[in-house]
């Protein structure tokens, strides 16, 4: 029997061309029959916030953090050409034409490919992160985690 394959990726940044990378790359290992793991951690974190603002009792740093970052992955803009958010319009009109995936959706494929997405627990609790502002289907874990991940991966990237 083949021995099981691992993908690792650490999805730090929070540009939506390199959040959709990140889940091309884990659906396409997942394909594959990689176990694939995305550690989501700070802006990366954008990527698996709720749409929809939650009432949720905060510090004024931490209030100010949430306010500031992007509320979900469609909200998410490039890295570059962000054109004070015209980019992310342009792009996404770009890949509807050419029927490509929009990242919402291949956040749920990967999902549905039993990918597991992590939020990392240090950088919730140092940008006032609440485990209800972020998607109901994922796991929270510290880096320890993401390293015994890493360490039987076969491949790790770091996005």
């Amino acid at each position: 029997m083949a021995e099981t394959k691992k993908t690792t990726i650490v999805l730090f940044s929070g540009d939506y061309d390199k959040a959709m990378a990140a889940y091309i790359i884990a659906n396409g290992a997942a394909a594959y029959d990689h176990e694939v793991t995305i550690f989501h951690t700070f802006w990366g974190l954008n990527a698996l916030r709720k749409p929809e603002k939650q009432s949720i009792a905060k510090g004024k740093l931490e209030a100010m953090f949430g306010k500031m970052m992007p509320r979900g992955a469609d909200r998410m803009g490039l890295s570059n050409m962000n054109f004070l958010g015209l980019g992310p319009k342009l792009i996404k009109k770009v890949m509807k034409k050419h029927n490509a995936m929009p990242l919402p959706e291949l956040i749920d494929m990967a999902r549905e490919q039993d990918v597991r997405l992590i939020g990392c627990t240090m950088t919730m609790d140092l940008l006032g992160l609440d485990e209800k502002e972020l998607r109901d289907d994922i796991e929270y874990a510290g880096v320890a985690a993401y390293l015994g991940e890493a360490s039987d991966g076969n491949v790790n990237l770091f996005i």
